[in-house]
């Protein structure tokens, strides 16, 4: 082998060592994706996410991003449950173990320094959603998997519950070859989105889409969606759940998927009542701290709304004193329930 082919076997290896599941190479130049990224924005699909617009180009040429870099290293970890038939819960399944992007960051500084230590001349920086980088189409370029049609990364043996991040660097490593894709005319996970989100190309309109509602949206969201959000309270695992090649797959890293999960298995009732000092020490350390606490509630009434619940009346009565903003919300679900 070459110098640059062991290199890039002894990166792999280090990548392995320090977490992760998955370890693949691509260069720094263009990918694919950028034409169906313009056309997602030309549609109106990023919802209020507008910061996605800008730097689009650098999104899909790193080389633009880190000026002089010559790889990529894409890696990916696993948060899958380890269940033949996992079920939905409160909380989408990426977000019931420890912060990923502390996790990974974490990995990615051990990597670095591993790999400092054989190549004394490396540099590179991580990105664990931290830069305008379109990880999927780069993970998508070198082989880590192919990107379905939900637009979810889908790696051989390991399904879509996956966590992605990268490191650009300076070594002039060996890059890898594309997956083919597997979705073959399968569309489940098109026809399981509870809001018809996923356009069946890779694309999801975030408008619509429940992981990015109750994630991404500050403020109200669409009364038509309500009833058909379920009882999401962070996230959606709906068009995954739905997925064949989500099945049989083994259980992912045990400090990423959780065992407990960050509510500690309190129940809708329970949730209903928490004041923001309850939010602020159940969440810490957790990726739920991306949606605050006004929308923690927000999407908890939503989710007792859609329960069936018919006990849950009472703490949505003594939560609309105290959340005057949420007061059609919270009186749509006690009438939905009662």
């Amino acid at each position: 082998m070459t110098l640059a082919q062991d290199l890039t076997v002894a990166v792999k290896d280090l990548a392995a060592k320090a977490g992760f599941t998955r370890a693949a190479v691509t260069g720094t130049g263009p990918v694919a994706g950028e034409g169906l990224f313009r056309d997602w924005l030309a549609r109106g699909w990023c919802a209020g996410m507008d910061y996605l617009r800008r730097n689009v180009a650098k999104r899909f040429c790193p080389e633009l991003l880190i000026p002089g870099a010559r790889s990529v290293i894409c890696l990916a970890a696993s948060c899958a449950p380890g269940e033949s038939k996992p079920s939905e819960g409160l909380v989408a399944l990426y977000a019931r173990g420890r912060d990923y992007h502390k996790v990974l960051a974490k990995r990615c500084r051990r990597l670095m320094d591993e790999i400092r230590r054989v190549e004394s001349g490396f540099t590179g920086r991580a990105f664990v959603d931290s830069a305008p980088i379109a990880e999927r189409s780069l993970a998508a370029a070198c082989g880590v998997g192919w990107i379905g049609r939900n637009g979810c990364l889908y790696a051989p043996g390991l399904g879509s519950f996956l966590l992605l991040c990268e490191i650009v660097c300076n070594l002039p490593l060996v890059p890898d070859g594309p997956a083919s894709s597997r979705c073959g005319d399968c569309d489940l996970c098109v026809r399981a989105c509870p809001t018809g989100a996923i356009a069946g190309d890779g694309l999801v309109d975030a408008r619509r889409c429940v992981s990015c509602l109750t994630v991404e949206c500050k403020g109200a969201i669409d009364p038509a969606l309500w009833p058909r959000m379920g009882c999401r309270l962070f996230g959606c695992d709906a068009c995954q759940l739905a997925c064949p090649l989500n099945r049989e797959v083994p259980a992912g890293d045990a400090e990423l998927r959780g065992l407990t999960g960050p509510l500690g298995g309190a129940g809708l009732a329970e949730l209903l009542a928490w004041t923001a000092d309850d939010w602020d020490v159940a969440t810490r350390g957790s990726a739920i701290r991306r949606a605050g606490y006004p929308e923690f509630i927000r999407n908890a009434v939503i989710a007792a709304a859609n329960s069936g619940d018919m006990s849950l009346a009472q703490p949505l009565r003594k939560l609309l004193p105290t959340r005057p903003d949420l007061g059609d919300l919270i009186r749509w679900a006690i009438e939905r329930i009662t």
